[in-house]
């Protein structure tokens, strides 16, 4: 139960991260850019570094249940979910060559999980 529990953290780090990382595209998206004036105000980039802080809090549970040299290889997993909302948020393309690379992360997740 205790290792679950591990795992839940590390994927409520993970999926807050991407989903920091999505506010901070849309948040840029409408500033029009690196426009500092706008972006400490833009409520996108706000809701994203909030979800970071979250992120860190999690993360820092996650430290204290899980060995480093594997907790921090599996939070690779964040590209494989990134590349989902990714896709159909900015209309980015998923290529050949990132789906396999997204196999072999998933491979080196497993792997870790294993261990």
């Amino acid at each position: 139960m205790d290792k679950t529990i591990s795992y839940l953290l590390l994927l409520g780090n993970i999926v807050l991260l991407v989903t920091g990382q999505m506010l901070f595209k849309i948040g840029l998206g409408r500033s029009g850019g690196l426009h500092w004036g706008k972006l400490v105000t833009s409520p996108a980039v706000i809701g994203g570094v909030a979800l970071y802080g979250i992120a860190t809090l999690l993360w820092f549970a996650v430290l204290t249940r899980m060995p480093l040299s594997v907790a921090y290889p599996m939070q690779a997993f964040a590209y494989v979910l990134a590349m989902i909302p990714a896709y159909f948020m900015f209309n980015e393309t998923i290529t050949p060559t990132k789906l396999a690379g997204v196999a072999v992360i998933l491979f080196g997740v497993y792997l870790l999980a294993k261990s």
